[in-house]
């Protein structure tokens, strides 16, 4: 808090902070104030003052400039009289040549202007040809249009016409089917009806030979021609005592893609001991692996009320590999049926062929290799062996030599000094100890001596 004292009445009073603040703001804003409102004044005076003396300046400069000015202008006034006469002359020349190019430029004018108006007239002319002929494309093309629709509203009814005799056609051709697959469902059953009536009448033996018969009729009539040089024949060689009735075979460029063991069973209905299918299977399978076929058949008259085997080809391959059962009308299909199927793994079949022979011919290479290796060791095997026993003679040559040398060199040895002892032998050494020799050897020098 602090105490003012008002000038005026004397008398104190307490401010705080903030009033003391404000009131010291405001007595300073006013001296502010005062102070910039005299120092504006003094700045306008000597500015106003300034632009005198420079507005006083520039009138002194600009009534020189005048009369500088007005020198030149009067010399200018001289100069462009001088001018003026010469350009009038000019001027005079130079209407007197316009008016002659004016003339020239009147008369091209004209001539333009004809050639021009030409020029529009052919190309109103061209584009009334162009409208004329635009005129009659359109119509052509109106006209193709109308043609086309034409064509198109014909082709639509003649495409109805053909979808309905197409209709009727296909009517007829079903219609043609059904009455062709009863001739045939009644043909069936007068076959089966053939059957049952011939069973009746025929022995077992004759039952089941009538059965071959059809199949093998069924071949030569139907795939013989087809397949010229396909084999198919009774199977006449009994391996363990066990035959099949017809093996088929066929080939292409020497390789058998296909081979069927077949077996066929039937049976009177009045035998008293019924078989069943599955009675054959294992021995069919037999018969399969020893004549070495892929697939084997059963064509069947057994169980005639089976719905199983009624049905179509049995694939009984769950039982036995690549084995199948069959009534007599699924003879010809289930052939054709796996010629089909086995061509399509022809290709891979002679490849394999081709594999297998190039694997031979590799086996057979290193068979020949090995081989080669084997007895080549073996003679080096001996070889080395002799060889060995040679170094080890020639060892034992060597050793006997050299006792035979070390021998050789003793006995040299020895006769060098039997030499030197007998170059050192004399007369007088051997008398020394001998008297008697050493007199005889005197008396016998003295003797000659005489």
């Amino acid at each position: 808090m602090k105490e003012l004292k008002c000038p005026k009445c004397g008398a104190l009073f307490t401010v705080d902070e903030a009033d003391y603040a404000s009131i010291v703001s405001q007595v300073k804003n006013a001296e502010f104030l005062v102070e910039v409102e005299r120092r504006i004044a003094e700045v306008d005076s000597r500015h106003r003052a300034e632009q005198e003396l420079a507005a006083a300046k520039a009138a002194h400069k600009y009534q020189q400039s005048l009369a500088q000015k007005e020198l030149e202008f009067g010399e200018k006034i001289a100069e462009l009289g001088r001018i003026s006469g010469d350009k009038d002359n000019e001027i005079t020349l130079l209407k007197s040549k316009l008016q002659g190019v004016e003339t020239q430029k009147e008369s091209e004018k004209t001539v333009a202007l004809a050639e021009k108006e030409k020029e529009i007239a052919e190309l109103k002319s061209s584009i009334q040809q162009h409208e004329i002929k635009l005129q009659m494309a359109l119509l052509e093309e109106r006209n193709k249009a109308r043609l086309h629709l034409q064509e198109k509203e014909s082709e639509i009814v003649r495409l109805k016409t053909d979808a309905e005799l197409e209709k009727s056609r296909a009517q007829n051709h079903e219609a043609e089917l059904v009455k062709q697959h009863q001739i045939e469902l009644r043909n069936k059953q007068e076959l089966v009806d053939y059957y049952k009536d011939l069973k009746t009448r025929m022995s077992t033996k004759m039952v089941g030979e009538t059965l071959e018969i059809h199949c093998s009729t069924q071949f030569n009539q139907l795939l013989r021609p087809m397949m010229p040089t396909a084999y198919f024949e009774k199977d006449n060689d009994a391996v363990d005592g066990t035959k099949g009735d017809f093996i088929f075979r066929d080939s292409e460029d020497g390789v058998e893609y296909i081979s069927i063991m077949f077996e066929m069973k039937n049976e009177m209905d009045t035998t008293a001991t019924k078989h069943k299918n599955e009675d054959f299977l294992k021995k069919l399978d037999d018969d399969r692996c020893k004549k070495r076929c892929e697939f084997a058949v059963l064509v069947s008259l057994l169980e005639p009320d089976n719905e199983l085997y009624n049905g179509g080809i049995v694939d009984v391959s769950y039982k036995y590999p690549k084995m199948y059962v069959i009534r007599p009308q699924f003879f010809i299909p289930l052939i054709t049926l796996l010629v089909q199927t086995s061509k399509k793994s022809l290709e891979y079949k002679k490849q394999l062929i081709l594999a297998q022979n190039k694997e031979v011919d590799v086996t057979n290479f290193e068979n020949a290799l090995l081989d080669f290796q084997e007895k080549f060791g073996r003679n080096y095997r001996l070889a080395s062996e002799k060889f060995k026993t040679a170094i080890d003679e020639i060892d034992k040559s060597i050793a006997h030599l050299q006792k035979i040398k070390e021998a050789l060199l003793g006995s040299e040895n020895n006769l060098r000094l039997a030499n030197d002892k007998a170059q050192d032998l004399t007369i007088k050494k051997l008398t020394r100890n001998n008297p008697t020799m050493k007199q005889k050897f005197d008396d016998v020098r003295s003797a000659d001596e005489a």
